[in-house]
């Protein structure tokens, strides 16, 4: 009898053992559900929250730079190359010719070097000298803008006037300082690219009888364009959108270019110089915030057309 009682009493204890050992692992799931609902809702919030903002300010922008249009036609301002606003003229013409010829000159310059240069540290340079190129190419991208201004104010507007025997302002030390500010960036990235392409792709190329710079050109670079667009695209970008660096060397004239050592103004230069100038609400400050609009849209073209390019190279 007393045997049974133990058993009995055993059994009962055993079972309660268990309940609370099911209760534990149960409370423990519950919690990370709670915790991993509350983590979802603060990302969707984030993302969310992120792109309201985002499109506010495209649609800020957008609204008023239209409004341009109710004092000047879009022909004027896209077509026209007279910027006087004292006069109620309003092309903005030389100010989209400068900002194309002065990306396309500073892209044409860095990118043959960033490429050579992500080439050199993913595939040629040994270890040590990697380590100490990399985090130097890195600290070149927090530089301010304003010392490669003054870096190019001092140095390369005055060596280019001598050479051409003139003032040195103009694209050509814009798409220079450009060149160097936006390198750093598409080298990193294009680096990148290639480091993590898969090791096989190069031991088959050597395998078939390829030389070291055969692999490098024909192999390695096709697999890696995807990465080396996005950087590209990445500098590009910058390149549109800087303000200050190439408001210290270009001269900031409302005029077309008729070479590159001609002074003249980009749009982010003609939205600085003039912004302060006018009321809010008139023709000439509506006329900024279109150019704004126009800096926006170029900048979103621009991602839409690395991904349809990018998708298109990782399919081949």
């Amino acid at each position: 009898m007393n045997t049974y009682a133990q058993q009995t009493t055993k059994t009962k204890e055993q079972s309660r053992q268990n309940r609370q050992s099911q209760k534990g692992p149960t409370r423990w799931m519950k919690l990370q559900k709670r915790q991993d609902s509350v983590m979802k809702l603060l990302f969707v919030g984030s993302a969310s929250l992120v792109s309201i903002v985002i499109f506010s300010i495209i649609l800020f922008v957008g609204v008023q730079g239209m409004r341009t249009f109710s004092g000047v036609s879009p022909i004027e301002f896209f077509f026209s190359t007279d910027w006087t606003p004292s006069a109620d003229k309003f092309g903005a013409f030389p100010f989209l010719f400068s900002t194309f010829l002065l990306t396309m000159l500073a892209i044409v310059l860095a990118v043959p070097l960033a490429v050579a240069g992500a080439v050199f540290m993913a595939k040629i340079a040994p270890k040590w000298v990697r380590e100490i190129m990399r985090p130097a190419t890195d600290l070149f991208v927090g530089i301010p803008s304003v010392v490669y201004g003054l870096i190019g104010l001092t140095v390369i507007v005055p060596f280019i006037g001598k050479v051409v025997n003139g003032t040195g302002y103009g694209i050509l030390p814009a798409g220079i300082i450009l060149a160097i500010m936006i390198l750093p960036t598409i080298l990193s990235i294009s680096e990148d690219a290639i480091r993590a392409l898969p090791p096989r792709l190069e031991e088959a190329s050597l395998a078939l009888g390829a030389t070291r710079w055969q692999t490098i050109w024909r192999v390695l670079l096709p697999a890696a364009r995807p990465g080396i667009l996005t950087g590209v695209v990445l500098g590009i970008g910058r390149a549109i959108g800087e303000t200050m660096a190439v408001f210290m060397v270009i001269g900031n004239s409302p005029q077309m270019p008729k070479s590159l050592i001609d002074s003249t103004t980009v749009l982010t230069t003609a939205i600085v110089k003039d912004m302060g100038n006018t009321n809010y609400g008139s023709t000439w400050n509506n006329a900024l915030y279109l150019m704004a609009f126009v800096l926006l849209i170029t900048s979103l073209l621009l991602i839409l057309i690395i991904r349809v390019v990018s998708r298109r190279s990782e399919v081949k």
